[in-house]
């Protein structure tokens, strides 16, 4: 199976896509200067403690309190409120645990209030990022992920991933990270560690100390609220998480993010420095890879099957609904029971990867075609649960049941990912009237004069839809030629299909939009002097 990454730049950010054999797995957007992003660490104020749910609430700079249970305070906090306070009074400067004497674990069926206090300042991890109404979730075991290794401080135990099967590679990893790793600091070791020599988990582990001892400066200094541990941007997290052997490239329009993605993959796999690549072509990125149209095809409220069924995805507070429907599907079949069985196990592998897609979380009732033989049904359950193997939140599948609906649980961490699909018209903004859309070439070509002769511009890029491109573009003498002609000047064409049919957008030579609204704003003036005399 082949991998990439896509990385889109757009101004406030970037846009993630990773396709699994040319196929839309995973897609994410990024906004520059995220914050309360899953792993930062911070250090926050005590705002608030309720005895009556056994957690406080923690100021971390979010507009809503954070949330703090006293589970997950962790045995080991009485260790960190220790450490953190000799870090503040700067009788530690450094994160060595090598000489730090540990506290004795708290009690795990203890009350928050004997812990903490109104005021207090600690540090604290987010676990999960703010959803709908709801603050962040944090946590004060602390940890530091790395390629291979996660890092603990203040525990001493070597925990290895249950998907290392080999009891000999089990071994073998234990012997050699207990070797290797600082005194009084817990180590998790990844499933990619499996292997992987010591030379290359010892420099993993470096890292995660080294990203542990520069946390621990800035908090000498830090203010309430400070971040004083950052978790990787999306991208670089991704890679970290995902590449392997089967990766075969990752691809980005951005110079600036080309370059640290190329020094983030030589850090961690210096092999696959070679697979980072600038795209310079003319079409945007995720128009060349056809990243957009499965975007748009992937987020709709009702998702195509290639059989023939489709589903329809609901969304509500309390949980998702997805409902399999077979189609015209249902004429291909010898009977009901062989219909339902094949529509059902594609809507399995399909169900698998839209929770994946969307980061859907929590509660998720599947509404199966309904089948009466019960080896069916078990097939169905174990296609979900064999397709859902690779998801790397946790999850629980639960049997179908008599109704034929299937229910799963997954680990909600940060918001679930939305994209709207059904396009507002742009030149009615949801009204409901628009221009007459035959006209729009009109209007494009009085633009295009407008810009030429009235603002005298020397390059121009008109961004527009596909239809459009392909009106332009077509015949022996093109339109555009016939443009070229009239003005003696190139107008570059480019096909987005994230706009509407009627939408188009121009671009000054620096790739800058030219702002139409003025112009509109007179056409319209024009129109209503018109309209008058009619109108009277």
């Amino acid at each position: 199976m082949s991998n990439e990454l896509i990385i889109s730049a757009t101004q406030n950010g970037c846009r993630i896509a990773l396709l699994k054999d040319k196929h839309l797995a995973e897609f994410h957007e990024e906004q520059d200067g995220s914050k309360f992003v899953v792993g930062d660490i911070y250090l926050g104020t005590v705002k608030k403690v309720v005895p009556g749910l056994n957690a406080a609430f923690i100021d971390i700079g979010y507009e809503k309190d954070a949330f703090l249970h006293y589970l997950d305070l962790g045995p080991q906090f009485s260790s960190l409120q220790k450490f953190a306070k000799l870090v503040r009074g700067k009788k530690i400067t450094g994160g060595k645990l090598d000489k730090f004497q540990l506290e004795k674990d708290i009690d795990k069926h203890g009350k928050i209030a004997q812990q903490l206090a109104k005021g207090q300042l600690i540090p604290v991890q987010v676990v999960k990022e703010p959803i709908s109404t709801k603050g962040p979730r944090l946590s004060c075991e602390l940890s530091i992920a790395g390629r291979y290794l996660v890092m603990v401080p203040f525990s001493s135990g070597v925990s290895i991933s249950k998907r290392i099967s080999s009891s000999e590679e089990r071994k073998r990893l234990q012997r050699l990270i207990q070797s290797i790793k600082p005194e009084n600091f817990g180590i998790i070791i990844r499933t990619v560690a499996e292997g992987k020599e010591v030379a290359e988990l010892d420099k993993d582990l470096k890292t995660l100390v080294k990203t542990w001892d520069e946390g621990i400066g800035r908090m000498i200094s830090a203010n309430p609220r400070d971040k004083v541990i950052g978790e990787l941007n999306k991208a670089s997290s991704l890679l970290r998480d995902v590449l392997n052997e089967s990766f075969d490239s990752v691809w980005t329009d951005d110079k600036k993010m080309y370059e640290e993605i190329k020094s983030y993959i030589h850090q961690i796999a210096p092999d696959k420095e070679k697979i980072v690549k600038l795209y310079t072509g003319k079409l945007k990125l995720f128009e060349h890879y056809g990243v957009e149209r499965q975007i748009k095809a992937a987020f709709g409220q009702t998702v195509s099957l290639r059989g023939g069924g489709y589903l329809i995805i609901e969304h509500t507070e309390a949980l998702h609904v997805i409902d399999v429907n077979s189609g015209n599907k249902s004429n291909r079949e010898e009977n009901q029971e062989t219909t339902a069985l094949s529509v059902n196990l594609e809507a399995a592998r399909e169900v698998a990867r839209q929770l994946r897609l969307r980061d859907m979380g929590g509660i998720v009732v599947v509404d199966f075609i309904d089948m009466r033989n019960p080896e069916n049904k078990k097939q169905i359950y174990q296609r979900v649960k064999d397709e859902m193997e690779s998801d790397k939140a946790k999850h629980t599948i639960l049997p179908l049941s008599k109704f034929g609906l299937m229910q799963i649980t997954r680990e909600r961490v940060r918001p679930q990912m939305n994209i709207t699909t059904k396009e507002v018209c742009p030149s009615c903004n949801g009204t409901g009237k628009i221009t007459a859309s035959i006209l729009v070439t009109d209007q494009i070509e009085q633009h295009i004069q407008h810009l030429f002769e009235k603002q005298n511009e020397k390059h121009l890029t008109l961004a527009l839809h596909p239809f459009l491109y392909a009106y332009y573009t077509k015949g022996i003498i093109s339109k555009r030629m016939k443009l070229y002609f009239k003005y003696k000047r190139w107008v570059e064409l480019v096909k987005d299909s994230s706009l509407g049919v009627t939408e188009f957008h121009f671009l000054n030579k620096d790739g800058e939009e030219i702002d139409l609204g003025q112009k509109n704003k007179e056409k319209e003036r024009e129109i209503e002097t018109v309209a008058e005399p009619i109108e009277n």
